[in-house]
C-alpha cells in the first residue's frame, strides 16, 4: 500500500459520523494542517502501479488524489494539521466508485479508457444492413442464420436431385416396362398370326386332299393291315418288305386307285399274278397276288375300277393284296405315306 509521513499520536479516537477536521491533544495544542504531495504520497508498485495519464489529466489525477488521501488516512487514522494555518475538513469519497475507477485504471494499465467486454463487432463481413440494424450484439445469431439458410438451400438442391433422378429412374422403368409388354404383345401377335397361317394351310390341305380323294380310292374294303413297309425278314427276297399288305378273303375286288393307264398285267414270278397300273404322273402302282386280272396292258382305267380279285399266288402264306408304289418306275416307297398323302387313311 501507499505510504506517508507518520501521524502524531492523539489522546482520543474521531468520530466517525462526523468529518474529519481539527485534532487535538490533552498536551499540545492544535496541530499544522497535512496537505499530500507527491513525495508524501507515493506511487503503487508493482501489480498496481497506476500508469500515467495520457489524456483527461483533470479527472484521472484527481482520482489518484483521492486514493492518496485515502491511503493517508487509514495508515495515520486521521489527518493533521499544521501550526498556525486553519484546518482543512476532508471528506471520505464514495468508495465504491473510487474503486471503480481504480479497477478500471490497473486493468488497462492506463494506455486506453475504452471499456473491456466490448459488444462492437470486430468485422461488418456476412451482415447486411438489416443484420447491422440489429445491433452488434445479435451479429452473431444473425451469421449463424445465414449459415443455417445457406445449408438449407444446398439441401434443397440435394432433395431436387435426389427427386429429378427418381423421376428419371422412374421415366426409364415405366419405358422399359413399356418396351417389354410391347415386345411381348407384338410376340403374341406374330404367334396368334402364325398359329392361323398354320391353321389357313391345314385347312387349305384339308380341303385339297378332301377334294383329291375324290379322284382316288382305296385298293379294296373289309381288310386287315397285316404288313407295313420296311418291316425285316426272311420271307422276301430284299431282306426287308417293300410294300403294304391288305389281308382279304380270296375273290375280294381289287380297284384302280386313281386314273391311268394299265401297263403291265399276268404272271410274275414270286408276286404272282400282277397288275401295273401307271398314272399320268409316271408313278406305277403295283397289285400283287392276284387270284384273278380283269384288265388288259395299255387299258385306260379310272379310279374305281374294278382291276382284279384278291389271293394266294407267288411266295405268300395267306391271301392278301400286295400294293408297292414306284415313283417314276423307280424304287418302292412306302404306300401308307403315299396313300395319306392321297387324302386316303388305310
Amino acid at each position: 500500500m501507499a505510504s506517508n509521513r507518520p501521524a502524531q499520536p492523539t489522546s482520543f479516537a474521531p468520530d466517525e459520523t462526523q468529518s474529519i477536521g481539527y485534532a487535538h491533544g490533552n498536551d499540545e495544542g492544535p496541530w499544522e494542517e497535512w496537505n499530500p504531495t507527491a513525495d508524501s504520497v507515493r506511487p503503487v508498485r508493482g501489480r498496481h502501479r497506476v500508469s500515467k495519464q495520457r489524456g483527461g489529466g483533470l479527472a484521472r489525477s484527481s482520482t489518484v488524489l483521492g486514493v492518496g488521501v485515502i491511503a493517508a488516512v487509514g495508515a495515520g487514522g486521521m489527518a493533521t494539521a499544521a501550526p498556525g494555518k486553519p484546518p482543512v475538513s476532508i471528506s471520505l469519497p464514495d468508495l465504491s466508485s473510487v474503486t471503480e475507477s481504480a479497477k478500471a485504471l490497473i486493468s488497462d494499465g492506463g494506455e486506453s479508457s475504452a471499456p473491456k467486454g466490448s459488444n462492437t463487432p470486430l468485422t461488418t463481413a456476412g451482415l447486411t444492413s438489416a443484420d447491422a440494424a440489429q445491433g452488434s450484439a445479435d451479429a452473431g445469431e444473425a451469421l449463424r442464420a445465414r449459415i443455417m439458410q445457406q445449408a438449407e438451400s444446398q439441401q434443397d438442391q440435394v432433395d431436387s436431385a435426389a427427386q429429378e433422378a427418381a423421376e428419371t429412374a422412374a421415366a426409364k422403368q415405366a419405358a422399359e416396362t413399356a418396351a417389354k409388354q410391347q415386345d411381348a404383345a407384338e410376340a403374341k401377335a406374330t404367334a396368334a398370326k402364325k398359329k392361323a397361317e398354320e391353321e389357313a394351310k391345314a385347312k387349305a390341305e384339308a380341303e385339297r386332299l378332301a377334294e383329291l380323294a375324290k379322284s382316288y380310292s382305296l385298293p379294296t374294303s373289309s381288310y386287315t393291315l397285316t404288313s407295313t413297309f420296311g418291316e425285316a425278314g426272311s420271307m422276301w427276297s430284299s431282306g426287308y418288305h417293300t410294300g403294304l399288305d391288305f389281308a382279304a378273303p380270296t375273290g375280294t375286288l381289287i380297284k384302280a386307285i386313281h386314273g391311268g393307264t394299265i401297263t403291265e398285267a399276268g404272271w410274275a414270278g414270286a408276286y404272282g399274278y400282277r397288275t401295273v397300273l401307271t398314272l399320268d404322273d409316271g408313278t406305277e402302282l403295283w397289285f400283287c397276288h392276284q387270284s384273278s386280272i380283269s384288265v388288259t396292258a395299255g387299258q385306260k382305267v379310272t379310279t374305281g375300277e374294278v382291276i382284279g380279285r384278291v389271293g394266294a399266288t407267288g411266295n405268300v402264306t395267306g391271301p392278301h393284296l400286295h400294293l408297292e408304289v414306284h415313283p417314276g418306275g423307280g424304287d418302292s416307297i412306302d404306300p401308307m405315306a403315299w396313300l395319306r398323302g392321297k387324302g386316303l387313311n388305310p
